[in-house]
């Protein structure tokens, strides 16, 4: 423990005395951020947990500083993996290759790159990749699910921020996280060997633990997964723990009041439903979502918006000033924020069911319990439609409810899950069918309303109960976002997830970043929140009688 540490505070030093801002120390970084995960993940020696590979990492850190071209970069890097024993032949690694993989995602070209390392390396790195670790591996398992549960990572309980390497290892930690267990690496907006080396001084040159934290947010980020997001109190306090003390929605790159937390602090501000924000603090809501778009997770445009809530119309200040429109008059006033957590968050008391005028039936799927579906399916057995309103997060209802909408049993989804023989790549898994034999089934309209609120479990309903007949989506893009969940714990205590397997339609199409596609599209107007309607409702009510 004591090298360790020696070796910690060393390579902090040698790689401040050495310039790691600039270009030839971050490519550095970033090949051995590669090259040890590589090894992690591949090496029969190293998969196995016989070593202490962080510590191998704070060794070849500061040999990695001296190199001064390929050669040398080279020639360290070969008498490190040497030095970890001898790779012998795998059998069964060839028959292996001949599963049904997903081809997209995975990407080891980097491993043949002739400008980075020598042909001799280059040769090494090939013969690890055939004859790879088979077996039971020591650092990554699979949950009952198929994605991937991170095992034996030394935690740093109560690290210190200000320790440079152990960032790195952060870093380079989550970085190969996403590299080999992400399903949808592929989709990122930004080739995230990109994100690897503009990360890297990110958190090297953090100052305080606050740019540390907002250098793993930015990280995170940019997966582009609805899933993925991390917040501290720190993040928290960056953006601003004060927070407009109202309910509102982003359209037209304008805020929208659509309601509140507490009725008297509304009054006090004099604030009202419809009231239309247009600058904070004399900046145009459009510049502050270009400003922080970088700092909001979400795997589209929408579902940013969504997410931006918390952090554009927050401050450090108790006091803001805000440009608004009501009434076609545009006023300026100062408006008191409260601390985020003062502010309570009541749940609306929405019917779980009911049968609309003309005999139309309306379910909520975010309050409807398994044990209610009989009574409930049956009660609406002879209406002229039935709405699901998916704008939330269902309770697991889709599979018995499928089983009065359908003739027959249908296929619906299929999955693609990591390979640990093979780490990176991604099996097409099994498919995924819904309902029964029913000869009885609901012969009526089945509409669907979804919007930025559907995620995950959510759209996987909407992909299900889209398989009944005469069924028609209504609404706007999802989140994007679907597949079970992977939690990584980072270091210390800083944890994020990310959607740890793939989520398709039987035909291949993707749904992740897309989401549930409506087959008629309704988007919330300005004029429509004012009004307080639910426009994507009443336009179901009005397919419903078509």
């Amino acid at each position: 423990m004591k090298r360790t540490l020696f070796l910690l505070f060393t390579f902090s030093i040698t790689l401040s005395s050495c310039g790691h801002s600039n270009s030839i120390e971050t490519e550095k970084l970033a090949t051995t951020a590669k090259i040890w995960g590589f090894l992690k993940y591949y090496h029969p020696e190293v998969a196995t947990g016989k070593f202490n590979w962080d510590k191998q990492l704070f060794e070849i850190l500061p040999k990695v500083s001296t190199a001064k071209n390929k050669q040398e970069l080279s020639k360290i890097y070969l008498e490190w993996i040497n030095a970890l024993g001898k790779v012998d032949m795998c059998n069964t690694c060839t028959t292996k290759e001949n599963k049904n993989y997903f081809g997209k995602n995975f990407d080891l070209a980097w491993i043949k790159d002739t400008t980075l390392f020598s042909k001799e390396l280059i040769a090494k790195l090939k013969f690890i990749e055939k004859n790879r670790f088979q077996g039971e591996h020591h650092y990554v398992s699979v949950g009952r699910a198929g994605n991937v549960i991170i095992e034996n990572e030394p935690h740093y309980k109560n690290f210190s921020w200000e320790n440079k390497n152990l960032r790195l290892l952060s870093l380079f930690r989550y970085w190969n996280y996403i590299e080999y267990f992400f399903p949808y690496k592929y989709q990122t907006d930004k080739d995230w060997d990109m994100v690897l080396k503009e990360s890297i001084p990110n958190f090297y040159n953090s100052k305080t633990e606050t740019d540390y934290h907002v250098a793993l947010l930015e990280l995170i980020v940019n997966i582009n997964d609805s899933h993925g997001d991390f917040w501290t109190d720190l993040t928290v306090k960056h953006f601003g723990e004060y927070r407009l003390p109202a309910k509102f929605k982003i359209i037209d790159n304008k805020v929208i009041i659509t309601g509140f937390y507490e009725v008297e602090i509304a009054k006090e501000n004099d604030l009202q439903i419809g009231d239309v924000i247009l600058k904070v603090d004399g900046k145009k809501i459009k510049d502050l979502l270009t400003i922080r778009d970088k700092y909001i997770s979400g795997s589209n445009t929408s579902v940013k918006l969504r997410n931006a809530k918390g952090k554009l119309l927050s401050g450090s200040k108790e006091t803001v000033t805000i440009t608004f429109e009501r009434n076609n008059i545009i006023q300026e006033k100062n408006i008191k924020r409260h601390p985020y957590y003062a502010l309570k968050i009541e749940k609306s008391i929405d019917d779980t069911w009911k049968i609309f005028k003309n005999n139309i039936g309306y379910v909520n799927m975010g309050q409807l319990e398994k044990d209610d579906v009989k009574l409930v399916m049956d009660t609406l057995a002879g209406t002229k439609a039935i709405i699901f309103d998916i704008r939330n997060y269902p309770k697991g209802t889709m599979y018995p409810i499928l089983e009065y909408l359908h003739k027959k049993p249908k296929v619906f989804a299929k999955f693609t899950k990591p390979d640990l023989s093979y780490i990176g790549k991604f099996n097409w898994a099994e498919t995924y069918t819904c309902g029964r034999e029913n000869p009885h089934s609901y012969s009526g309209k089945v509409i669907l309303l979804v919007n930025e609120t559907t995620q995950s479990h959510a759209e996987f309903t909407a992909m299900g109960l889209q398989t009944a007949e005469n069924a028609i989506t209504i609404g706007s893009q999802t989140s994007g976002a679907d597949g079970n969940i992977s939690m990584v714990r980072i270091i210390d205590n800083l944890y994020t997830v990310f959607s740890g397997i793939g989520v398709f339609y039987p035909n291949g199409k993707e749904t992740q970043r897309i989401g549930i596609v409506p087959d008629i599209n309704v988007l919330p107007t300005i004029e429509g929140v004012k009004k307080a309607q639910d426009e994507v409702l009443e336009k179901a009510l009005e397919v419903a009688l078509e």
